[in-house]
């Protein structure tokens, strides 16, 4: 059984799929693991790394013609995804709610297809959730990017000229990335609030230091699986009244709030933007899906009247090392799940609630 990863268009993409410790473990399971020439080079990994813990370097169509399972981190190019063959398996953060007619050619022709974005939130598994993983990097950086771009100190500072003051942030969504950026923001001096449709979020926000913002008559949105839903006008209203008011002394903002598969919610309006202090940033994660900023351009800083707002869209390209090591550890348990030991093969059991809610349709 052979595990293959090719190289990512490294202009959108640095993060890989397979670290060498991980290839170790690949290795220990019995499997073969395969990759094409200077994988992983642009992160400082050479080939021969690689194959001084067991790898083979092939080239593209080699790695990819003979491979049981082709581990990426994003849906490969149509060039790629043409040249995979019947019952081999694609395993990667496939995105299939963007990419639906891609992924519908691909699994007519018997490739199965697996999107680790749609991982459930069960306890068995945590050790898979890339979303989880990759998201607690992006509030660290978040808060860091934003913080560099900020020209005044962050924590409160007492001196004999006087006192400067803490900055104050906002961070809208607290979910993985958004308590992360809170643990973050708070650790650097910040007076930090949040604001969520969860109310659940509410305790997780205030065991960290934050102030959590409570929308009056708020009810909580969130579904089973953990996500947050869609609010109601009303509630919406009522969040934006609350935002307005707040913003007013609010220095830096980092945005976070997604809904799966859907554009991200617009909650910080023009009008809002607009009371904001001259000087203040805002740092939007949700770039990518629409941003919930209102003027968020993807990988653009607007300027609106002295207020710095950054979209990014691929906020762990400035990370790649790390994030690489975690989400390699991630797809290395979700191919564990998938191989049957005894038999030495990999089996698609849809009774695996894992197994079954992450294979595309």
């Amino acid at each position: 059984m052979i595990i293959s990863s090719v190289s990512e268009n490294i202009s959108q993409e640095k993060r890989i799929s397979i670290t060498p410790d991980v290839v170790k473990k690949y290795i220990s399971l019995g499997l073969h693991v395969y990759l094409s020439k200077n994988y992983a080079l642009h992160l400082g990994i050479n080939d021969t790394e690689y194959e001084a813990v067991g790898a083979t370097i092939k080239n593209e169509d080699e790695a990819i013609s003979n491979a049981n399972i082709i581990l990426q981190m994003n849906i490969p190019s149509t060039e790629i995804l043409n040249k995979l063959k019947k019952d081999q398996i694609l395993v990667g953060v496939l995105n299939p709610y963007l990419n639906e007619k891609k992924l519908k050619e691909t699994i007519s022709r018997n490739v199965n297809c697996f999107s680790l974005d749609l991982l459930p939130r069960i306890t068995r598994a945590q050790s898979m959730d890339i979303l989880s993983s990759q998201a607690n990097l992006a509030g660290y950086k978040a808060v860091i990017d934003s913080f560099s771009y900020y020209q005044k100190a962050i924590p409160m500072m007492m001196t004999a000229a006087g006192t400067i003051s803490a900055a104050k942030v906002l961070v809208v969504g607290a979910g993985v990335a958004g308590l992360q950026a809170i643990a973050t923001a708070k650790r650097m001096g910040a007076i930090v609030y949040a604001t969520d449709v969860r109310l659940a979020s509410k305790e997780q926000v205030e065991s960290l230091g934050g102030k959590f913002l409570v929308v009056e008559g708020a009810e909580n949105l969130e579904t089973e699986g953990g996500y947050a839903k869609e609010a109601s006008e009303d509630f919406k209203k009522k969040q934006e009244e609350l935002l307005k008011e707040t913003l007013k002394k609010i220095d830096i903002v980092i945005c976070t709030a997604l809904i799966p598969g859907k554009k991200a919610p617009v909650i910080i309006k023009k009008d809002m933007i607009e009371v904001m202090p001259n000087g203040s940033i805002i740092y939007d994660l949700a770039a990518s899906q629409g941003g919930n900023s209102e003027l968020t351009k993807a990988d653009h800083i607007t300027d609106a009247n002295g207020v710095k707002i950054m979209g990014e869209s691929n906020i762990l390209n400035k990370l790649p090392v790390s994030a690489s090591n975690l989400y390699a550890k991630n797809c290395y348990n979700f191919i564990n799940n998938l191989f049957n030991r005894e038999k030495k093969t990999f089996e698609i059991n849809l009774e695996d609630e894992i197994i079954e809610k992450t294979k595309v349709k």
